[in-house]
């Protein structure tokens, strides 16, 4: 048999529980020297039996609760313990205990707070709410079509085919137009023609609250001619009153084209000495882009109301029906030299008048172009021209602001988020009514009825700006809009007798310029040749006609797509 086991001498202690207070003889050799008894309850976390590895010089080091059983700095055992007083302790000193659930403690907590109600929590909650609805666009997008790659930006694609037997002759980055400069005299008024009607002061004072409805002028003709079918530009030509000849709208594309986004195109026409900037018909020219600068990407689906092609059109739509109905129309009419030279006799046509004027780019090259003005008013008996534009609104959500709502409170935020989504558009404009030399820029706000009713429209409001305060409030400087004018003349004025096409890069900031055949451009169709099986007979009546004219036929165009 093995030992016993020795348990040892233990004292007995007659007053009560626990060692005696006074050890017997026996048994000093059992206890170690200087260790005190450490009493403790059931509610007590024995994190440990022993800890080497506490060291009460570290005030940095975490405290584990579950330590406390082997703290004996404050015990009276010690004699280099702390005063009486720090030996006391609170019956129950341990914290609160903390809630299981976080976020629920966190939402119980705002709930406290009082809510703020500024513009950075305003800007916040509109930035939450562009990302929630672009990840729901997103999401449907790559749900309609699994097998698609998935994208996070629309891709672009170029406003003309580039055929295989096109010749690069130059390639222009956008980054060398932002250094171009150069000052032009005032310019000189060759002619006008067309009639012009007295703008209606009345719409200066729309208000959300007491909006108009957008009404439809069918019968008006509105005319999109570009400079080698325009007459009088022909005539000036034979005349040689200059060896440039354009539109301001080509001008003007020209003029803020380091801030466009989509693609476009402008045909280049070395004639002998003169030189012709024309654009093609049914060119993307005719049409005012929209939201053409904003980082949401639109629907790339054609047939979305919301892609970039429908807004386009109905912003086209918008715009004539907007500059035709904001007119006192009693037949009271400003007419100038010449009448209308696009219009037939009897003809109803939209008020405009054509400004043909020179400006002088070096001692033997003018540039003659055709600029239009859309109103006339009088200011203190003395006649001012207008231009009429008007920005459309389709979906608050798209742009991250509600016109209704701020208008009337923040016109300034709202029309500085246009300029940050239109920026080109909005530049156009104003550069059309400087080359006009107009004396007031009129911008309706015209938004949808409903957000997806794309045919029904409301004005909101009308603000009026001078185009110079206009152009430096948003940045645009007219010497170095006429300093890439200028460039690019003298580059084309060195190309050999042609046609050449000035294309826009749909993905990179830059222009090229293509030489192209001399009948290019005169039936598209050919240009473009699908499979037999693909091909669509052309229809009966000619819808792709009018050289000359494009009557207001945008909204019934609309409807036989819907339909």
């Amino acid at each position: 048999m093995g030992k016993a086991f020795d348990v040892g001498a233990v004292p007995f202690n007659s007053d009560g529980w626990g060692p005696p207070e006074t050890a017997t003889a026996g048994s000093t050799s059992n206890l170690p020297l200087n260790v005190p008894f450490a009493p403790f309850s059931r509610s007590d976390k024995l994190g440990r039996i022993a800890d080497w590895t506490r060291n009460f010089n570290n005030p940095t080091r975490s405290k584990n609760p579950a330590d406390s059983v082997f703290d004996f700095t404050n015990d009276d055992s010690f004699p280099a313990s702390a005063d009486d007083d720090a030996s006391f302790r609170l019956v129950d000193g341990k914290p609160p205990p903390r809630p299981k659930f976080g976020p629920r403690w966190r939402f119980q907590q705002q709930r406290q707070l009082p809510q703020r109600r500024d513009e950075e929590v305003e800007a916040r909650k509109r930035e939450q709410e562009k990302e929630r609805a672009r990840r729901d666009r997103l999401y449907h997008m790559n749900r309609s079509n699994p097998n698609a790659p998935r994208r996070e930006a629309a891709v672009f694609k170029s406003s003309v085919d580039i055929q295989p037997e096109w010749n690069m002759h130059d390639q222009i980055p956008f980054s060398t137009f932002s250094k171009l400069s150069f000052t032009v005299p005032e310019p000189e008024d060759l002619l006008l023609c067309g009639a012009l009607e007295y703008y209606d002061r009345s719409y200066d004072r729309i208000t959300p609250k007491n909006e108009r409805r957008l009404e439809r002028f069918k019968n008006r003709n509105f005319f999109k001619v570009t400079t080698t079918d325009d007459p009088v530009i022909r005539r000036l030509a034979n005349e040689d009153k200059a060896t440039v000849f354009a539109t301001d709208t080509i001008l003007s594309t020209l003029m803020c084209a380091p801030r466009s986004v989509y693609s476009w195109d402008i045909v280049v026409q070395r004639v002998g000495n003169k030189l012709f900037f024309d654009k093609r018909d049914g060119s993307q020219l005719d049409l005012l882009s929209v939201h053409e600068t904003s980082q949401e990407p639109l629907p790339e689906a054609k047939d979305d109301i919301n892609s970039a092609h429908s807004l386009s059109v109905e912003a086209a739509y918008i715009n004539q029906n907007f500059s035709q109905q904001v007119l006192i129309r009693d037949g009271n009419k400003v007419t100038f030299d010449e009448a209308n030279p696009f219009a037939n006799e009897g003809e109803e046509v939209a008020s405009v008048a054509y400004r043909y004027r020179r400006w002088k780019l070096d001692d033997d090259m003018y540039l003659v172009a055709r600029c239009e003005v859309h109103s006339v008013v009088d200011v203190n008996k003395q006649r001012s021209f207008l231009t009429l534009n008007a920005l459309n609104e389709f979906d608050p959500k798209y742009s991250g602001v509600d016109w209704r709502q701020k208008l009337e409170t923040q016109r300034g935020a709202v029309l500085a988020t246009e300029l940050k989504n239109n920026a080109n558009k909005l530049a156009k404009w104003t550069a059309q009514a400087l080359l006009a030399s107009a004396d007031m820029m009129k911008l309706g706000y015209v938004s949808r009825i409903h957000p997806r009713d794309h045919f029904n429209h409301v004005i909101l409001a009308v603000v009026g700006y001078k185009p110079r305060d206009f152009a430096a409030q948003i940045n645009l400087n007219t010497a170095n809009m006429w300093g890439i004018v200028k460039s690019i003349v003298d580059l084309c004025m060195k190309l050999n007798e042609g046609k050449y096409v000035l294309v826009k890069d749909p993905s990179k900031p830059q222009v090229r310029i293509y030489e192209v055949p001399a009948d290019a451009f005169e039936n598209d169709y050919v240009e473009e040749p699908l499979p037999e099986e693909e091909q669509v007979q052309p229809p009966a009546e000619g819808t792709e006609g009018g050289e000359a004219a494009t009557t207001n036929d945008v909204e019934d165009k609309q409807i036989d797509v819907q339909a």
